[in-house]
């Protein structure tokens, strides 16, 4: 059965690097018979600029109807003078709620060919492996109510609500202590208990769902330990399970152990498994047009995509076996570059991994 990839390529680098999948994927379809078709969709600047929206309806129906979703990434400083409400973050955060992606999986590995990239000494991130699972859904970004007001004295001030339900929490841990439960059943919970009763209750329920796996051994971490502790010591971390708000923030922390943000994807899924993926990084609009973003953690988004949606185990290690052997062949984007390794752009990397690919 032919399963359906909507594609939303999104604003800045977004199409430069979107480009670079889906030559990837028409590798698979060529070569490998990876039985997928594509239709393109409009999300953020983009959608805004064509239709007054960040996320019209067609786009949505699009969405609803696929299998899986890739996405490049919203957002420049072109719309920044917006009102919040047509921004284009409100279209990703629209397709998030909307398909109901709870659960978001963003690994961070450092490759071996670029310790050297990383700001921390090799000793300290060599071997890196850590898998951040950030509720998507709920929390600070959703709560409500929000927004912006004149208090009695006059003076504006902003407010928004951290909330979460027994049933979002729960729902998210299951997934963090299964996911443990398949890498080295450990699994660290971010919180900030002492001072949030909102993440008192996040503890109280990721205790009680614990009990549930008796082989998974819990910890618990307040947030700002975490933060400290990714950089001094990240390879005592596996899985790390957090809310929406700090799991952005320390899946970011994260990814700059790696050397680069342009190397690592994501997967945000919802409960029958279906996803979408995309690279964590922006829009990059300082580099847009310029032919040099770096495609990897867009490849690799595919990669998780063959993984958790099309449930293709052979062809996601086929195409991480590609990227690590272009890797080891020494070529290297901007980002990634150091010396004594071939420096190229966009395009030719994703020619690159596709060559390695059909190997």
């Amino acid at each position: 059965m032919t399963q359906k990839i909507a594609v939303l390529a999104g604003d800045g680098i977004g199409p430069e690097i979107v480009a670079e999948a889906l030559k990837v994927l028409d590798t698979l379809r060529a070569d490998f018979g990876l039985a997928v078709e594509t239709e393109a969709g409009l999300i953020g600047g983009a959608a805004y600029d064509a239709t007054g929206t960040p996320f019209p309806d067609t786009t949505l129906k699009l969405a609803q109807q696929a299998d899986a979703v890739l996405l490049g990434a919203v957002g420049g400083p072109k719309w920044e003078p917006l009102d919040y409400s047509v921004r284009p973050e409100r279209g990703l955060l629209g397709l998030r709620s909307e398909l109901e992606l709870f659960a978001n999986l963003r690994p961070a590995i450092l490759y071996p060919q670029l310790v050297h990239a990383s700001t921390l000494k090799p000793e300290v991130v060599a071997g890196l492996d850590v898998m951040i699972i950030r509720e998507l859904t709920g929390g600070i970004y959703f709560g409500q109510p929000r927004g912006r007001r004149n208090n009695a004295q006059g003076e504006r001030e902003g407010y928004n609500t951290l909330i979460y339900s027994e049933s979002e929490i729960r729902r998210i841990a299951h997934i963090a202590f299964q996911v443990a439960r398949k890498r080295d059943k450990r699994l660290c919970s971010i919180d900030k208990a002492n001072v949030l009763e909102c993440t008192e209750l996040w503890r109280e329920v990721v205790v009680e769902t614990g009990k549930d796996y008796p082989e998974v051994e819990l910890s618990h971490m307040y947030v700002d330990n975490a933060a400290m502790q990714l950089v001094r010591n990240p390879k005592q971390f596996d899985v790390m399970l957090t809310d929406n708000m700090f799991g952005d923030i320390l899946s970011d922390c994260a990814a700059m152990l790696t050397g680069s943000i342009g190397m690592l994807p994501s997967a945000s899924l919802d409960k029958a498994g279906k996803g979408m993926y995309e690279p964590i990084h922006g829009s990059a609009p300082d580099i847009t047009g310029k032919g040099i973003a770096n495609p990897i953690a867009t490849i690799l988004s595919v990669a998780m995509m063959l993984r958790y949606t099309l449930n293709n185990e052979a062809l996601a290690d086929r195409v991480e076996q590609a990227i690590r052997a272009t890797l080891d062949e020494g070529y290297r984007t901007p980002d990634i570059y150091s010396e004594g390794t071939a420096k190229v752009g966009t395009v030719q990397m994703g020619d690159l991994i596709v060559r390695k690919l059909r190997a």
